[in-house]
């Protein structure tokens, strides 16, 4: 496959009052055209981050740096404001964390789904419309053409996602970023939303960069996966391989607390991660997960642990694999 995004070494720094926090720090990571890419880890490890990067919708005391921040035949580091505007939401969508405010309760939903097609396409907005009504019968809306009047505050958390993944959808993007679409569902909406951006992934033929702390979700929908702890990437691999053989102790441990049907037992304890997560202030050096992990010895807190490429799709931030 061809490589659709392409992310060497980005650096993401926010200066606070406490001082520089560097909330990602040297991730590299591709999407290939069709793909989906998940991005997984716990809560403030910088995935919302690195996808706001990727949109350039960072706070404007955010400072970005990378070696190669490439979309297609784009750099995104070196084209200007006004032109990434017109890659918004035409070649590059996001769907936002939380459904319930991420529509204007101000306008109808109509309104908001016309909009950006209006803006990046020569259209009528009667073509506009119809665009919007042929989008949300897709996503299984019933009475679309209805809904185009109602406002967000109408309907459910349901309906409110399967909008916002319409909207995404308005103008045929090559890449969807999907950040944590299922968070504020109940488990039954959240299997049928996975598995309408699946379908839509292949009718579409989208690339799909998902960003999750549920592993359950990650072995249903991703090709691949990127795992996030305190502004690094400490493994990638497919899915297949990295839930098989998890190299670095912080997926083994993400793993350990999910229980498996037929191996967890009814009232057997799941595993833990003990200690918290290092803030990112400042130089650091040595592995940022030395302090959590049952493996540590001496040499982790000396100078920079390297990355470790094992194949074309695996590795791994870890002396473990060095040795």
């Amino acid at each position: 496959m061809s490589k659709l995004l392409e992310v060497n070494d980005l650096s993401i720094d926010l200066p606070v009052p406490a001082g520089t926090l560097r909330a990602v720090r040297d991730i590299s990571f591709a999407v290939d055209k069709g793909e989906t890419l998940a991005l997984v880890g716990e809560s403030g490890c910088g995935k919302s981050l690195t996808a706001l990067s990727l949109m350039n919708l960072l706070p404007q005391a955010a400072k970005r740096r990378a070696r190669t921040f490439r979309f297609d035949d784009l750099d995104l580091i070196k084209i200007g404001e006004r032109k990434m505007t017109d890659i918004r939401g035409r070649r590059m969508a996001m769907i936002f964390q939380e459904p319930m405010t991420s529509l204007n309760p101000c306008y109808t939903i109509g309104d908001q789904l016309e909009e950006a097609l209006l803006r990046h396409q020569k259209v009528s907005r009667k073509q506009a419309r119809e665009r919007a009504v042929f989008l949300l019968d897709k996503v299984g809306i019933t009475a679309a053409g209805s809904r185009l009047k109602q406002y967000p505050h109408q309907l459910s958390g349901g309906l409110r996602q399967r909008i916002m993944i319409s909207m995404a959808l308005m103008c045929g993007p090559s890449l969807i970023i999907a950040d944590e679409p299922t968070t504020a569902l109940d488990v039954t909406i959240q299997a049928q939303i996975l598995a309408l951006l699946v379908s839509l992934q292949g009718e579409f033929e989208m690339a799909v960069i998902m960003i999750t702390h549920d592993l359950g979700v990650v072995s249903r929908v991703a090709d691949k996966v990127a795992v996030m702890y305190c502004g690094e990437i400490i493994e990638t691999g497919s899915t297949k391989e990295l839930f098989a053989q998890p190299l670095h102790p912080y997926t083994k441990g993400l793993l350990d607390c999910i229980p498996v049907p037929g191996r967890t037992h009814r009232g057997s304890h799941l595993g833990s991660i003990p200690g918290t997560v290092p803030t990112p202030f400042g130089k650091l050096s040595g592995c940022v997960f030395r302090n959590r992990c049952s493996k540590v010895t001496s040499a982790c807190s000396e100078g920079l642990i390297e990355t470790r490429n094992l194949s074309e799709s695996r590795s791994c931030r870890c002396l473990l694999i060095h040795e």
